[in-house]
């Protein structure tokens, strides 16, 4: 197997009347074929986004890897528009997430439930098979705030993923 990437990748799920409405990704890539750097990816009622300093990296990452995760699976994903701004990200395995990119910040609070070895030995990237390792650690609740204003939800599904890496 060949690593393609390896980092952290926390998300966040938000749903108003049973239905999602956002979901952000969150990118930490301390190395990948494709390079390093922060990313957010973001999903929210019928639009994505994808917030960068390195554009080719966000879009790499929103394109091969995001829009194929369970949490977005159904939903339309048209072509993310594209913001190159520093995504200033700061995760703590204990306290949680706060990332910040343009004018979206994604908040994650912590202490995780708890912490687990994951080993997906074939996560499926739109028919390309890889093998995802990580420390998944669901929390209890999280928020998206656009442009000032939080994104209304009644319920929030987040977690923290990190020593993460993706093998083809």
């Amino acid at each position: 197997m060949i690593v393609r990437l390896i980092g952290a990748n926390p998300g966040l799920t938000l749903s108003l009347g049973g239905e999602r409405v956002a979901f952000a990704s969150v990118w930490r890539v301390d190395w990948s074929e494709r390079g390093k750097g922060n990313a957010l990816v973001l999903w929210h009622r019928g639009t994505t986004r994808v917030v960068a300093e390195d554009l080719e990296l966000g879009a790499w990452l929103a394109g091969d890897f995001t829009r194929h995760f369970p949490e977005v699976r159904g939903l339309a994903w048209p072509a993310p528009e594209l913001t190159k701004a520093p995504v200033d990200l700061e995760l703590d395995l204990d306290e949680g997430l706060r990332a910040t990119a343009a004018d979206v910040t994604v908040e994650i609070p912590g202490p995780p439930r708890e912490r687990r070895a994951v080993r997906v030995p074939e996560f499926d990237l739109g028919g390309r098979p890889h093998l995802l390792t990580n420390v998944f650690m669901p929390c209890e609740t999280g928020t998206v705030t656009i442009g000032g204003t939080p994104v209304a939800a009644d319920s929030a599904t987040a977690f923290l993923a990190d020593a993460e890496v993706w093998s083809a």
